[in-house]
């Protein structure tokens, strides 16, 4: 079955992953390629106008990846993972969401 969209962690995304322990390693992985194929909010969840977040909860951490799409592809669409970070309540940080707005300007700044 093909994914819905492809992802790329960023450096900061990719870091916080690998610093992880295994097993918690590999349930973000698994959920993030579980959200790829179905849009399921448990797993991808839409926070704003612009950006998403990957969802993980594991061991009763709540584990999260900000991330925004890239459409401007002639073929593939693509969710850039902007940064991680874990969490004890439901409610996203604002400091979060602007980190992961400005990482999407700088990115599309740079892509033209």
């Amino acid at each position: 079955m093909k994914p819905n969209f492809e992802i790329e962690l960023l450096p900061e995304a990719f870091d916080f992953i690998k610093s992880q322990e295994f097993k918690t390693r590999k349930k973000i992985l698994q959920n993030i390629n579980r959200a790829k194929h179905s849009l399921d909010p448990k797993l991808f969840k839409k926070l704003n106008s612009e950006i998403w977040e990957f969802r993980t909860r594991y061991n009763g951490i709540q584990y999260r990846l900000l991330a925004f799409w890239d459409k401007s592809g002639i073929t593939d669409t693509i969710v850039f993972a902007t940064h991680g970070f874990k969490k004890k309540t439901d409610k996203i940080a604002q400091k979060e969401i602007q980190k992961a707005e400005n990482i999407r300007t700088q990115y599309f700044k740079n892509k033209s």
